[in-house]
């Protein structure tokens, strides 16, 4: 565990970020780089914690940039537009955050002395449409130009090749990590638990993309934070690429919702709905290297993170969090 550290995460607003920073801000100092579209941090109480500084600015402009990143030891960089329907809205913007904004973290953590470690969030879309235990060497996925579903995977691909060059080229510490399916108390924004869990407790229909046999492997939130923990720590990490998720929680996306419906005690009906646009059939990753290099394995089994997630949705929905 870091202890006495300056700990930059840019995007530490969202929810992985914000978790991040609620593990490590009573024995490190946090400062987060977020334009704010969507706020966990104020959400969880921590925009006013003592060790947590809040910088208001974007990725795309490199004098925000440079000031965030000026006086830390490390950068965990995660801004990015994150949901499949906010990239289908918005593919130029997907692209000009992650090409431009990796691009400004790693000039700026290079031109600072002292950087221990830069940590580049990619996406597990890299695989692309089919990707059954996939392991980080194996051959990544380009979807087709002018196909928008594709534009973030694409332009992820090609900041975890930048960030893997800054280290070979100038030795900048760097590690790429490539999250499967996050989830769990605290999400803001898209995600089919998200959806799923606040339509169950509300008693609104869920909906599902075609016949829902679409396949996961989801990983629960405080799993993702101690892997980044130990690629922030384990000199076995610079210069690697690490899969992150649990294979052993994997189901349809009709399974996911009719397991939500039992654990909530729903009534809500499952409805059906065309989705004509490309997406992920199968998701599952191998995750050998991360348990042989950084010493991860996800610990929170499926079951019992969705029912820490319900109880924190039901709480949130009574205003009591």
């Amino acid at each position: 565990m870091l202890q006495g550290a300056h700990v930059l995460i840019t995007g530490g607003a969202g929810f992985i970020g914000t978790a991040l920073a609620a593990r490590l801000a009573e024995h490190n100092h946090i400062r987060v780089l977020d334009i704010l579209r969507r706020n966990a941090l104020s959400k969880a109480g921590l925009d006013h914690h003592p060790n947590v500084e809040l910088i208001v600015g974007d990725v795309r402009d490199m004098t925000a940039v440079r000031r965030a990143v000026t006086g830390c030891d490390y950068v965990v960089h995660m801004a990015s537009i994150a949901g499949v329907d906010t990239v289908l809205k918005n593919p130029v913007m997907t692209m000009e955050i992650s090409l431009e904004g990796t691009m400004n973290v790693l000039r700026a953590a290079n031109d600072c002395s002292g950087i221990k470690r830069v940590i580049d969030f990619s996406t597990s879309e890299v695989f692309g449409t089919y990707a059954f235990r996939v392991r980080e060497a194996d051959v990544t996925s380009l979807g087709a130009v002018g196909e928008a579903r594709w534009t973030y995977a694409v332009s992820k691909l090609a900041t975890e090749h930048l960030a893997h060059n800054y280290f070979k080229q100038f030795s900048l510490p760097t590690v790429s990590i490539r999250p499967f399916n996050i989830y769990g108390p605290g999400q803001v924004g898209e995600g089919a638990v998200h959806a799923f869990v606040v339509r169950a407790l509300q008693g609104e229909k869920i909906q599902i993309h075609n016949e829902g046999d679409q396949i996961r492997s989801w990983c629960y939130i405080d799993d993702i934070v101690d892997a980044i923990i130990l690629a922030l720590t384990r000199e076995q990490a610079v210069g690697e690429s690490f899969n992150i998720g649990n294979p052993r929680s994997t189901v349809t996306i009709y399974q996911l919702a009719q397991l939500i419906l039992r654990l909530t005690e729903s009534k809500s009906t499952i409805e059906f709905i065309d989705w004509d646009f490309p997406d992920v059939e199968l998701r599952i990753p191998d995750v050998k290297k991360a348990e042989e290099l950084l010493g991860f394995r996800a610990q929170i089994e499926l079951e019992p993170g969705l029912l820490d997630t319900i109880d924190w949705y039901r709480r949130k929905l009574n205003g009591e969090v």
